[in-house]
């Protein structure tokens, strides 16, 4: 069955505002535990975004606990300007200050380039059997993958399995090479 990208973005957003803060939380940590058992843990620098509670989005704070847990680089987002972003090492000295759409971001610190991250951890609303991506729509993540190394590893999180095929599917769009949900983690391939 195919979805349109307004469709995929209506039936996600409709199943993640029945979630409860109770499910949010169980389904954040299984998301965590999934992670554990992924082929990733040779990499060195993580990009993990921040999570808004109001848009019920995964709780990224257990995936952060596990990433530091295992002594790893973690590098987040903030917003710069029109659909870019720039990218800040998490350190003990890191502010967090929430940016007016209610993202939490750094306020500054170790800038880190695109293209020196291994790993990135994706939020989005949910993706397809293809690892195509349904987001909020700005296209920050798109622009951002672009300027990433070829084989840095695409990681979303999502509460939901993936839909058969969301179409159309842009050239600036990026795919997953995962999803992570709290009952599997879906593989995809390059073609």
């Amino acid at each position: 069955m195919h979805y349109s990208k307004a469709a995929a973005r209506t039936y996600f957003l409709e199943q993640r505002n029945s979630l409860n803060a109770a499910q949010i939380e169980q389904w954040s940590l299984d998301i965590a535990n999934q992670v554990t058992a992924m082929p990733l843990w040779n990499a060195d620098i993580f990009h993990l975004f921040l999570s808004i509670p109001q848009k019920k989005e995964v709780d990224t704070e257990p995936l952060l606990t596990l990433l530091q847990g295992k002594d790893k680089s973690i590098v987040c987002p903030k917003i710069s300007g029109p659909n870019q972003l720039q990218h800040f090492l998490l350190t003990d000295q890191t502010k967090i200050k929430i940016h007016p759409w209610g993202i939490p971001e750094p306020t500054g610190g170790i800038a880190i380039q695109p293209d020196q991250i291994d790993v990135v951890f994706v939020p989005l609303l949910g993706c397809d059997h293809q690892g195509n991506r349904v987001g909020y729509g700005g296209g920050y993540y798109d622009r951002f993958l672009n300027q990433c190394r070829k084989d840095v590893l695409r990681i979303g999180l999502s509460f939901f399995d993936p839909l058969p095929q969301i179409s159309p599917v842009e050239p600036s769009d990026i795919p997953l090479d995962y999803a992570v949900t709290p009952q599997k983690v879906w593989a995809f391939s390059r073609v």
